[in-house]
């Protein structure tokens, strides 16, 4: 069975270093992105540092990345970019997930992630009425363990 996400939540990308990140549901997007600071392609590494101004729990140390790609993306303003994208891991519901990221300039946006219908499909389903369902449950279970 499918669960239900809302709008917004509030998730964890182990392998990036970050915690309780804010990220948007976004249905109208085909892929996810996230901030990234500053990118460094160097010796066939891909080096990202994920820092915002405008999210004091998004940031982490340089990270390393033996493997990426380009990819065109189109964004919400209709231009085509051409990004890195990446793979990574995300925690939803307490379930880490295998997802592609692709990397964007975000610091001026509300949420430094938006996660997009390829990594939605077939996993979950989205009421924009609710908020932060993955958060809360991790909330909730944390809670009743004591």
């Amino acid at each position: 069975m499918k669960k239900i996400l809302g709008r917004v939540d509030i998730v964890d990308f182990p392998k990036l270093n970050l915690e309780q990140v804010a990220v948007k549901i976004d249905t109208g997007a085909y892929t996810s992105a996230i901030h990234c600071s500053k990118i460094i392609e160097h010796n066939g590494q891909l080096i990202c540092t994920f820092e915002s101004t405008g999210h004091s729990n998004f940031k982490s140390e340089p990270i390393f990345f033996d493997e990426f790609t380009l990819t065109d993306v189109k964004s919400s303003n209709g231009c085509k970019e051409n990004r890195y994208k990446i793979k990574s891991e995300v925690i939803f519901f307490g379930k880490t997930y295998k997802i592609n990221l692709t990397l964007s300039t975000r610091d001026d946006m509300k949420f430094p992630v938006l996660i997009g219908r390829q990594f939605l499909n077939k996993k979950f389903l989205v009421d924009v009425n609710l908020e932060n369902q993955s958060f809360k449950s991790m909330i909730h279970e944390h809670c009743s363990s004591f």
